[in-house]
C-alpha cells in the first residue's frame, strides 16, 4: 500500500462505542497490535474527538448514546470521515428490534465508510481506514 502525499499528516482516529457488545472493540484493539502495526503509517487512536480526523463508531445507537454521538460528531473538526464498524452499527444486527435503539449509526450521523461483519476481522477494519484516507484526501483536495 502506498499512501499519497496529499494527506501530509498522520491520521488520528477517535473510537466511540455507541452500545456495542464489545466484539468489534476487541477486533479494533487486535488491529492495533504489532501484527498489523498501523502506527507505522501514522494511524493512531486519540483520546479526544477534537484531535481526530476519523470517527470510528461501533455498535447500534442506544437512546442514552444518541445525543453523545451527535455531540462527538460535532466536536470532530472538518474535514472528517466517519467509519461504522460491524453489523450492529449498520443495521442494528442482533438488536435490530430492541426497544432501546435509536437506530443504526447512519440514522444518527452521516457515515462515509461501512466495515461489515460481526465482528469484522482486523484486515477489514484496516481496509476501512484506508478507504477513509482516500475519502479525506478527496475532501482536502476539494478545499484547495
Amino acid at each position: 500500500m502506498k499512501l499519497t502525499n496529499s494527506l501530509k499528516r498522520s491520521l488520528w482516529v477517535f473510537h466511540f462505542n455507541s452500545g456495542s457488545c464489545n466484539g468489534c472493540d476487541i477486533e479494533i484493539v487486535a488491529s492495533l497490535m504489532p501484527r498489523y502495526d498501523p502506527e507505522r503509517f501514522g494511524i493512531k487512536l486519540v483520546g479526544s474527538p477534537r484531535h481526530a480526523d476519523v470517527l470510528l463508531v461501533t455498535g447500534p445507537v442506544v437512546h442514552a448514546m444518541a445525543d453523545r454521538l451527535r455531540r462527538v460528531y460535532e466536536q470532530t473538526p472538518d474535514p472528517k470521515v466517519v467509519i461504522c464498524v460491524g453489523a450492529c452499527g449498520q443495521s442494528g444486527g442482533a438488536f435490530f428490534d430492541s426497544y432501546n435503539l435509536d437506530g443504526p449509526v447512519g440514522e444518527v450521523i452521516p457515515v462515509d465508510v461501512y466495515v461489515p461483519g460481526c465482528a469484522p476481522r482486523p484486515e477489514a477494519i484496516i481496509y476501512g481506514v484506508v478507504k477513509a484516507i482516500a475519502k479525506l484526501e478527496r475532501l482536502m483536495g476539494d478545499k484547495r
